[in-house]
């Protein structure tokens, strides 16, 4: 009996150990993606400006170069956080549902489908500890709140001062919705993805970073209307704060009803989602092959 004990016990460390290492190796992985990060960051703003201004690619461009330098990394501090500890959470809570779901789930449950289905509880957890952050960084990275919100300081006063659902967790509802889809999608699809490039003859590396970059491309221009509603949503602090169908209604009719204008900077998501998730995934495997 001792010795039965000691073997489940054995094996209960080494189970806890596996699913340290999967938060471990999702936040390397996401960390050292910080410096294309950094580098891409003016795209990324270029992408906000258009989302919530409607503007072509060009008059983003002129708003950013009338502020100056000193404010194109205004807003840079919040996703750079958000980077490492939303891969810490989103690739270790993935693994350590998917482990139980593997060790529960029913005889109608496909296995296939259960990475994905980890990966949209991942999701929901990561709304619900992400959207401060993505919204603080949103209302950085309007130049609109430059006078009244100078520092983060004052934002960060100012959203304290409101109920969380118009403060901190403003939109939280769209963003639970295209985190907890966008992550089910990646998890379920960047294996599958990954084993289609690597029958091409591609090596281990190269195949994980083609299945990051087409994965997150495809999601990114799947979800991107909510990102876009997202945004518009949550750049302003205080005013008309309406709910997520009339802000719908509001941004669509904006957007004179065409998918066109509603897509404008979709193009650029393709550029950052090709960059940082493919290199993000390909890190992120790589440890996983070597720890395994």
């Amino acid at each position: 009996m001792t010795g039965g004990s000691d073997h489940k016990h054995e094996e209960g460390l080494r189970d806890s150990m596996f699913r340290f290492h999967s938060y471990l190796h999702g936040g390397t992985s996401s960390l050292l993606s910080t410096l294309p990060t950094i580098i891409v960051f003016p795209v990324y703003k270029t992408v906000f400006r258009q989302q919530i201004h409607n503007t072509p690619v060009h008059s983003a461009v002129g708003q950013l170069y009338k502020e100056g330098p000193a404010k194109l990394y205004r807003g840079v501090a919040p996703p750079l956080l958000m980077r490492t500890l939303n891969g810490t959470l989103l690739f270790g809570l993935q693994d350590t549902l998917l482990r139980h779901l593997t060790l529960s789930s029913h005889s109608d449950i496909s296995t296939s489908a259960l990475p994905a289905l980890a990966g949209f509880g991942a999701g929901m957890v990561e709304a619900i500890v992400f959207t401060p952050f993505e919204r603080v960084q949103n209302v950085l990275q309007n130049g609109q709140n430059d006078r009244n919100l100078p520092t983060l300081k004052s934002i960060l006063v100012s959203l304290k001062a409101q109920r969380p659902a118009v403060g901190y967790y403003r939109a939280f509802l769209p963003i639970t919705a295209r985190n907890a889809l966008g992550s089910s999608l990646y998890f379920g699809l960047k294996g599958p993805v990954r084993d289609a490039v690597a029958g091409q003859g591609l090596p281990p590396m190269v195949s994980s970073f083609m299945s990051g970059t087409l994965t997150s491309m495809a999601i990114s221009l799947g979800l991107y209307p909510l990102s876009v509603l997202v945004a518009n949503m949550q750049a302003q602090v205080g005013g008309d704060m309406k709910g997520v169908m009339a802000c719908w209604r509001v941004l669509w009719e904006s957007r004179q009803r065409s998918l066109a204008l509603l897509y404008r900077g979709g193009s650029l998501v393709i550029l950052r989602s090709c960059i940082t998730w493919g290199i993000t995934t390909a890190i992120y495997d790589s440890q996983e092959k070597r720890s395994g």
